[in-house]
């Protein structure tokens, strides 16, 4: 008996008994709501969360959002980070932060190219002249790309202001987006489909969607924290593989701009590159992460010169809550 059907079973014994109070929780996103966060709004809407005693609460993330200060005051409990660079400068800082879960095992950032223009592999990006990149893609992963690919250069770096014109209209370009999101922008504006690198494919292996909470939380509440990890990874199975359609309704209610098609196109992108399901994941569960798995990107990020060689990797993320197989169970009952 897994510890999915654990939990589900005593919760199950509880709701026949008296009623309890749940345990309150919020959860805040780093943008605004989207297919990328499909699992904890599934699990908010199948009730998954309220199986495992919780009330979750999330907070849309955004441009004028701060939730990640919010997580560092104390005023949200939990908080979905970017990716491990965020965690790794908590521990430089002296945050009290600590990572307790991984959706996606892969970053989604890419670097797209024209189809026309003989970029086969990705060094072949080396040989283009520009390459739009926001400001904190280029002083992090653009670094690394130098370091690991000889004959990228700082020179071939324009900013990116979240605006594909510039791209579309330049063959001798590329740019950087998220698999999920500007692909499908760009087909939708210009009727071709980019060229697209998966950075995660190409060595740049931190895991992403994460869930972090402070370290106070971790060792005075650990079993809040592991409801929290399993019903989310719960959710993300429902999300993927079963009945999605209250969930997509409640991403559509926060974030009014988002429509079925961008919903459909970043749910077959999720699994068509491994996203959210890839390594330890497949046998670990989703959200399992592993020390190998850390060390391999700080170790590229030190040699990059992004992150200070000082940094003790080990204490911006704990395995306590991960890797025990939650939700293989839920998986394989609906087909996936």
């Amino acid at each position: 008996m897994n510890r999915s059907t654990v939990f589900l079973g005593a919760a199950l014994a509880l709701a026949a008994g008296p009623a309890l109070a749940l345990d309150e929780v919020s959860f805040g996103t780093n943008w605004l709501a989207q297919a990328e966060h499909g699992g904890f709004y599934q699990a908010v809407a199948d009730g998954t969360y309220e199986k495992y005693g919780l009330k979750v609460t999330i907070r849309q993330g955004g441009p004028q959002a701060a939730n990640r200060s919010l997580l560092i005051a104390g005023q949200i409990d939990f908080y979905m980070g970017g990716n491990m660079l965020e965690s790794f400068d908590a521990v430089k800082n002296g945050v009290p932060t600590v990572t307790v879960s991984a959706i996606f095992q892969k970053d989604p950032q890419i670097i797209m190219a024209h189809p026309d223009q003989g970029i086969d592999a990705f060094a072949d990006l080396a040989k283009l002249p520009t390459i739009f990149l926001g400001k904190d893609l280029f002083i992090t992963g653009f670094q690394w790309m130098k370091q690991a690919y000889p004959g990228f250069k700082d020179e071939q770096y324009k900013p990116y202001t979240f605006n594909p014109a510039p791209f579309i209209a330049d063959p001798q370009s590329a740019q950087q987006g998220y698999l999920t999101s500007e692909p499908f922008e760009v087909e939708r504006q210009a009727g071709w489909k980019p060229k697209i690198f998966l950075l995660a494919d190409q060595g740049f292996d931190t895991y992403s969607t994460t869930i972090e909470a402070q370290q106070k939380l971790v060792d005075e509440k650990p079993d809040l924290v592991q409801r929290f990890v399993d019903a989310s990874a719960i959710g993300w199975y429902n999300y993927l593989y079963g009945d999605n359609k209250a969930a997509n309704a409640l991403i559509k209610t926060d974030n009014p701009e988002m429509t079925d098609e961008q919903i459909a196109f970043s749910i077959a992108k999720m699994k068509e590159y491994g996203i959210v399901e890839s390594a330890e994941a497949l046998t670990g569960g989703i959200g399992c992460m592993t020390d190998a798995h850390h060390k391999s990107f700080y170790d590229k990020m030190v040699a990059a010169a992004v992150v200070d060689a000082s940094v003790d990797v080990t204490k911006a993320y704990t395995l306590k809550f991960v890797c025990k197989g939650v939700g293989l169970d839920v998986k394989k009952a609906l087909g996936g």
